[in-house]
């Protein structure tokens, strides 16, 4: 807008390629077509279970390639692949070797001498700085174990606009905070229409936050190649519309690899169809885990195991019977049934002190949450740090 070329007053610019400039509703997908039949070429295959990921095997060397925008992770089995990789990509594209990964979208990466410590720290400071609670004290807990919010106690929050904006900013903090995943999800329940104790919640998640403010998730390096899942429901929870509340987490080995707290779709006539609605929801996401573990050459042998503290869902999985009170939930029964004949599933029982998926649902006693916030492998900062492994 404002150029005139004084030789050609009536003429107009052609744009030849959508990717001389950003911002063009057609430039993020000529460049992502652009790079994937450049890998392609290379002998890169584009992954099904994620359309950022690429894939490439030849005899023993495996690389991979995570593409996000124009932020790239480059994954090798050596580094003369990783060299030559990055030479065919140089001769395409203008890009510049980091070295090894330190940070990605916001998260920091760091390598310690058992694997890597993910965490938000910068990141967590800028959210209660903006709350302008940086001298605040700090809470032991996110959320109190007293009943869930409800939409109609309080007044109404003078900036709701500041609501949102905090709300939808932790909420892109549980990427490597998920001890904080159930009290997020509750207090972005109400962003449409916030109240004084609702953004109560929030600034006590803030609280808690600033309390541990260098928390972050551990991978550790592992020959384990499990996958064991915990999963649970707050039956009829939610004050207003008393639908429930389900979590769980997925490990890959020792690793927590997966998470969810999530309020279900319709409202569950009893504590064992909420419980089984939530053993459909971690078997759907252990089923995607493991197609992506298949396409990244390594699949799993073993069936996944799912832990339940809920018996009579336990026996509903395993009973092939049909009941008169079950056939409302009956995708969903026979969907987790059908894995579980194959083989692929196991849905064992656990003692509710001992079901980790508890954070997600629910507010915990402090000693109980920090013991499953460890569980879930959410600690400080490492003292130590280590170059590569």
């Amino acid at each position: 807008m404002g150029f005139r070329d004084p030789n050609y007053p009536d003429h107009v610019c052609r744009l030849n390629k959508s990717l001389s400039l950003y911002g063009l509703k057609q430039a993020p997908r000529a460049w992502y077509e652009r790079f994937a039949n450049h890998v392609f070429s290379i002998g890169f295959i584009h992954s099904r279970c994620d359309h950022s990921l690429f894939v490439y095997k030849r005899g023993k060397d495996i690389a991979y390639i995570l593409l996000y925008v124009d932020d790239i992770i480059l994954v090798t089995s050596s580094d003369k692949l990783r060299a030559t990789i990055m030479q065919h990509l140089s001769t395409k594209f203008a890009m510049k070797d980091l070295g090894h990964l330190s940070d990605f979208l916001g998260i920091s990466v760091q390598q310690t001498p058992t694997g890597l410590f993910l965490n938000q720290s910068k990141y967590a400071k800028e959210i209660v700085a903006r709350a302008s609670m940086s001298s605040c004290k700090p809470s032991h807990t996110p959320v109190n174990t007293k009943s869930k919010l409800s939409s109609h106690i309080g007044n109404p929050y003078s900036d709701p606009s500041l609501y949102r904006s905090l709300a939808g900013a932790l909420q892109y903090l549980t990427f490597t905070r998920p001890d904080i995943s159930y009290s997020v999800q509750q207090v972005c329940l109400h962003m449409h229409n916030p109240h004084d104790t609702h953004m109560a919640a929030l600034k006590q998640i803030i609280r808690y936050i600033q309390g541990t403010i260098d928390y972050g998730i551990h991978m550790h390096k592992t020959n384990t190649t499990s996958l064991i899942s915990y999963t649970d429901a707050d039956w009829a929870g939610c004050p207003d519309t008393r639908r429930s509340t389900s979590g769980y987490c997925v490990y890959l080995g020792d690793n927590l690899i997966s998470w969810s707290s999530k309020r279900q779709p319709t409202i569950s006539r009893s504590s064992t169809e909420a419980e089984y609605r939530g053993v459909a929801n971690v078997v759907s996401e252990s089923c995607w885990l493991r197609n992506l573990l298949l396409e990244l050459h390594h699949p799993l042998n073993k069936a996944t195991i799912v832990y339940c503290d809920n018996v009579s869902t336990i026996y509903l999985a395993s009973n092939p019977i049909q009941h008169q009170r079950t056939k409302h939930i009956e995708l969903d029964i026979h969907f987790v049934r059908e894995k579980i004949a194959r083989g692929q599933f196991r849905i064992l029982h656990v003692p509710s002190r001992y079901q980790i998926a508890d954070i997600f649902t629910k507010g915990l006693p402090r000693l109980l949450f920090d013991d499953f916030r460890s569980s879930l492998n959410v600690r400080q900062h490492p003292d130590s740090t280590a170059g590569p492994y």
